[in-house]
Parts: structure tokens; C-alpha cells; sequence
């Protein structure tokens, strides 16, 4: 199956672009998710354990099951301020 999965701020560079999709298996979860992304986008790999991952608009654990219908987002960490 397939899910898109729109990349925001540091996740979006290292990856080269806002959106990716990643072939997973029929009942993937959050954490086949992140098994894909770091395997066609190695530069990510490290990177998404400190990332949230939000599925249809709420953040989820990675036991969290994902559909090819799924809005999906990774969300990096924020930091900065005053």
C-alpha cells in the first residue's frame, strides 16, 4: 500500500522535498512509517526518532495503524524563542 507523507521544516530538508510516498505493508502503523522513510531517505533515518508523527490530524505512537487514505505528517522537533 501507499501513503503519502507531507515533511515539514529540517524533515523536509534533509529529504529534498515536502512530500514523499512510502510503500509499506497492508495494516502498517506509524512505525513501518518510519522504517520506509529512513530507507528511501537515509538522511532521515536518525532524524525521525525525535520527530512527531501526526495521522489524520492528531499525533500518534507508532503502534498507531495508517491506511493509503491516511493524511500523514512528520513533524520535527521545535526549538528557538526568546
Amino acid at each position: 500500500m501507499i501513503v503519502r507523507i507531507q515533511l515539514f521544516a529540517r524533515a523536509r530538508d534533509l529529504a529534498g522535498s515536502d512530500m514523499l510516498t512510502v510503500d509499506v505493508p497492508e495494516r502498517a502503523t506509524v512505525a513501518d512509517l518510519r522504517r520506509g522513510l529512513g530507507e528511501i531517505r537515509p538522511a532521515l533515518a536518525t532524524f525521525l526518532a525525535r520527530c512527531a508523527i501526526a495521522v489524520d490530524e492528531d499525533f500518534a505512537t507508532d503502534d498507531c495503524p495508517v491506511s493509503a487514505e491516511s493524511s500523514v505528517a512528520v513533524i520535527p522537533p521545535v526549538s528557538g524563542g526568546t
